[in-house]
């Protein structure tokens, strides 16, 4: 199977809501909502996707002919290359309502168990779904890192405790950017925003790195290593939330300068290639997530189909890699790419 063939299987499952695009850029599904779209007015999925399409990369193949290594250690964990694949909370309401989303964790997790990385499962509201990711997960190298969305403190901590008795998951993650979506503002009643206090509280509970989702300004990312945060993912929800945000590209060097070193830094939204990842890892960026193009291979293909995808990552980022000059993860350099500028004016 190619990635050719997964996209053409793709279009005849996923849905009306996703049109299966050549490139997942926003345009095709536009304003879609709930489902693969933005939240108008603008479309920052493409906002997303063009921040990554105006840095370019400097080639220099001047360098000594030797082997490329795409493995790269983050939070005490050795992975095949710098990518996880990024939570999904319900398929069921954004696609077709007989998909489940416990199959696409399951499909996913044997994928990334393969390509030696881990898949982050999103907080689906049905108390089965978390079991059966965490099951899961322990059945695939305890590949599986849950993803909580903004709930009262209480009620994450409910969640959490579903790992005692059984190994704990390699790191554990509070999506604050979701606050925006309605169903979650009003989540229980106490859904919402989170102050540093209460993620701070969340840390301290988890006994596992803990990362913070939803990052989009360097104020932000302070407050968030105030709260402990062992990483902390540079995201506007896929431009789902809030509408006219900048793209994550555009706002994630100004979060290195702030932040680098006291955190690790990942970064999702319009990441589609291997020369984005290289891209983000280059502008200091230590990890990378990819959400919707996994999940159309998963239509396209289930776990064979997101294999297929995930090593045409691996092979993009290595050949950015020999042509840049970069033999390892750590060698990929500021240098090694131009950002246009942009007029905000």
């Amino acid at each position: 199977m190619d990635y050719k063939e997964v996209l053409e299987n793709a279009k005849t499952r996923i849905g009306p809501n996703c049109k299966v695009c050549p490139v997942c850029n926003g345009l095709g599904c536009g304003n879609i909502m709930p489902g693969p779209g933005s939240k108008a007015p603008g479309n920052g999925a493409n906002d997303n996707y063009n921040a990554w399409r105006r840095i370019k990369l400097n080639m220099d193949t001047i360098v000594e002919k030797t082997a490329i290594s795409t493995e790269t250690e983050f939070l005490g964990r050795k992975y095949g290359m710098p990518l996880m694949t990024a939570p999904i909370g319900s398929i069921r309401l954004q696609f077709n309502p007989t998909d489940d989303v416990a199959d696409f964790n399951e499909k996913c997790m044997a994928a990334c168990e393969k390509m030696g990385i881990v898949h982050a499962f999103g907080n689906g509201l049905e108390k089965r779904v978390w079991d059966s990711a965490i099951a899961s997960g322990r059945n695939h190298g305890n590949n599986g890192i849950p993803v909580f969305n903004p709930d009262a403190n209480d009620g994450i901590k409910t969640l959490m405790d579903l790992y005692k008795g059984g190994d704990l998951p390699p790191a554990m993650c509070v999506v604050v950017d979701s606050a925006g979506l309605p169903h979650l503002r009003q989540l229980h009643g106490k859904g919402g925003t989170k102050s540093v206090e209460e993620l701070r509280e969340l840390k301290e509970y988890a006994k596992v790195p803990f990362i913070i989702k939803g990052i989009m300004t360097a104020e932000s990312a302070l407050k968030a290593v105030d709260a402990g945060a062992d990483a902390i993912i540079v995201s506007n929800h896929g431009g789902r939330v809030l509408a006219e945000t900048p793209g994550t590209a555009d706002v994630l060097p100004e979060i290195v300068a702030a932040v680098k070193g006291k955190t690790k830094i990942m970064v999702d939204g319009g990441i589609r290639t291997g020369n984005d990842v290289f891209k983000a890892l280059a502008l200091g960026a230590d990890m990378c997530l990819i959400c919707r193009p996994v999940l159309i291979s998963y239509y396209g293909g289930g776990q064979e189909g997101i294999e297929c995808y995930l090593e045409k990552i691996r092979k993009e980022l290595e050949d950015a890699m020999y042509m840049c000059g970069a033999r390892t993860i750590d060698g990929i350099l500021p240098k090694m790419v131009r950002r246009q500028q942009i007029n905000w004016v």
